[in-house]
């Protein structure tokens, strides 16, 4: 089992909630809630996001790896692992791999990432939408970004700031790899 659905399963025991309740609660489906607790992956950050609200808790809790008090810092010849997130309801791995760059931060508000994103179909995925805001600077390539019914193509050293509410997807625009430097805020 995956460290976030472990913990995930701890705090609806703890809180006495069940796989329905926390659905209810997150604007979830049982179906949603039930694929999250057999899943060997990592849930959707919209569906995170969600499950993180409904029991009352940060979404970096999902994603800490140990609690520090003063600033994280991220050396360059340190190597982290990607986190990627599955669809709501497929197995299938995301075209997006997240490196944290504050996991080990106690108490944050934001979550900075440094994303990876992989050529894809964009036409076989689906949008997602949580409360918060997103902040989105290119690294490296071209990114497509799908913002309700607009599409915004951003190129190296370009940024774009969106409400998450609103339905979006962020996919490479062409055939090749991207690299992003993202930052989520999702509200208490």
């Amino acid at each position: 089992m995956n460290p976030v659905t472990e913990k995930i399963k701890i705090l609806c025991a703890d809180k006495n909630i069940s796989a329905k309740e926390l659905a209810e609660n997150a604007g979830l489906t049982v179906k949603q809630i039930e694929f999250v607790f057999d899943s060997e992956k990592i849930p959707s950050l919209s569906s995170l996001i969600k499950i993180s609200r409904a029991l009352g808790v940060r979404l970096g809790t999902f994603l800490d790896d140990n609690e520090n008090i003063g600033p994280v810092i991220n050396r360059n010849t340190q190597q982290s692992h990607p986190v990627t997130f599955t669809s709501h309801l497929t197995n299938d791995n995301s075209h997006i791999d997240f490196f944290s760059l504050a996991a080990s931060k106690s108490g944050r508000h934001m979550e900075p990432f440094l994303i990876e994103i992989k050529p894809s179909d964009a036409t076989k995925m689906n949008p997602s939408s949580h409360e918060g805001e997103e902040f989105l600077y290119v690294l490296k390539g071209s990114i497509a970004v799908l913002y309700g019914l607009d599409k915004f193509v951003l190129n190296t050293g370009e940024s774009i700031y969106y409400d998450s509410i609103v339905d979006h997807l962020v996919t490479s625009a062409n055939n090749e790899s991207a690299q992003v430097l993202a930052v989520v805020y999702t509200p208490n």
